[in-house]
């Protein structure tokens, strides 16, 4: 498979996206528009992973492994885990109480999820009639759809034709790929994240606002957005880059309002139940599971985390980790990325470090740095495209089997 362009048409990295013309891919000497390619693409992801996933149903009814606790049924299956939550706040809305149990500490609820993902379930649910798990599917499978074209285009803009299109494939078949079809707010999250970003990567950063905002409200972690704005515009200072007054006024706005968007769920629920931390000790009732009653501090969940169990080894290895990422971060492959990227890459993994409780959950909590199946290396030669892609296929029911039928993502 090889991509083609107009002659005359530069896909080399840049400031501003340009109206592209229409790509095309050469399969087996036709020429098909990239768009055609990516959308089989997908269906095909789709219905490879929908196989997996029912035939992982179908064979766990008696395994005494299996844990999901979505209901029976297929469609029980599929709303699993957080999807159950998703489901309450799409038919119930928020509790104006919070649940305690006998000693007062604050329960698992809804508060924890955010609303855009279960509303635009509702609304699909009242104008078609179908229940929760047929339109909780449909949208994010619809979300994962848009997210694959959004991840292409930005990497079609910094990497040019063959790179954008094998990324937006690694995309689709990934590990984890599956929770773009399950009642999870994932595949939403991840279209608005990619189209702030693209748009970030453009310098049309008034672009970023109704994204950035849609992504504050669909997932925690776009706070990442706001700091990548604020690098990025950082290292243009640095290099003493050409920039207008007007988006030098446009990304302080973005910046601001974005941050806002951010961290205004805490305030939303507090102002719902009268309780200001209700956000906090919600998310904290899952945190106990883990690691049992601690005082929250930003970027030490890691340290608590492992040092909870394995001790002064595991604070070691959490050291190694973000050693290991530090040297990454600065190898000339990776400065390879280009600055918005990098830039991204290191606030949203900040982001992680600072707030997030490394449990099983941090495999989907990693599909947000998706543009980072960019890198040249994956996808350079044929050897590396097959190697990559047959990966991800492979390791498909390995995440389905661990990270669904046995433990919560």
């Amino acid at each position: 498979m090889s991509v083609d362009r107009p002659s005359g048409t530069s896909l080399e990295p840049g400031l501003r996206f340009r109206a592209l013309p229409q790509l095309r891919v050469t399969i087996l000497g036709r020429a098909v528009p990239t768009w055609a390619v990516l959308a089989v693409a997908y269906l095909l992801s789709r219905v490879l992973t929908t196989g997996l996933l029912f035939v992982f149903w179908a064979s766990s009814q008696h395994w005494t492994i299996a844990h999901y606790d979505g209901g029976s049924g297929f469609g029980g299956f599929l709303q699993s885990w957080d999807g159950l939550y998703y489901r309450r706040v799409a038919l119930d809305g928020y509790p104006t109480t919070i649940p305690t149990d006998a000693s007062g500490t604050v329960e698992k609820n809804a508060w924890a999820f955010l609303p855009v993902y279960p509303m635009i379930v509702r609304a699909v649910m009242a104008v078609t009639g179908f229940d929760f798990p047929v339109a909780g599917v449909l949208i994010a499978m619809a979300f994962g759809a848009a997210a694959t074209f959004a991840i292409h285009r930005l990497l079609l803009e910094r990497f040019g034709a063959t790179i954008g299109i094998w990324g937006a494939l690694f995309f689709c078949f990934g590990p984890m790929s599956y929770v773009l079809q399950v009642t999870y707010a994932e595949s939403t999250y991840l279209y608005f994240m990619f189209a702030a970003l693209a748009a970030m990567m453009a310098r049309r950063y008034a672009s970023m606002i109704p994204f950035g905002i849609l992504a504050a409200f669909s997932h925690p972690g776009a706070l990442a957005l706001a700091a990548a704005l604020a690098l990025q515009r950082f290292v243009g200072f640095l290099k003493r880059q050409p920039t207008s007054h007007r988006d030098r006024v446009l990304a302080v706005v973005t910046v601001s309002v974005i941050a806002l968007a951010g961290i205004a769920w805490p305030f939303v629920s507090g102002i719902v139940t009268g309780d200001s931390g209700t956000y906090f000790n919600t998310e904290f009732a899952w945190w106990r599971d883990y690691i049992g009653s601690v005082h929250f501090l930003p970027f030490t969940p890691w340290f608590v985390f492992a040092g909870h169990y394995l001790g002064f080894l595991g604070i070691v290895i959490v050291v190694a980790l973000l050693a290991g990422f530090v040297i990454w971060f600065t190898r000339r492959s990776t400065r390879a990325l280009g600055t918005d990227l990098r830039a991204y890459t290191l606030s949203y993994i900040g982001y992680l470090v600072a707030v997030f409780l490394p449990q099983q959950s941090l495999f989907r909590m990693l599909l947000p740095l998706s543009p980072l199946l960019g890198a040249p290396v994956l996808s350079r030669t044929v050897r590396a495209r097959v190697i990559t892609l047959s990966s991800c296929i492979a390791l498909q029911p390995v995440g389905i089997l661990l990270f669904w039928v046995i433990w919560p993502p």
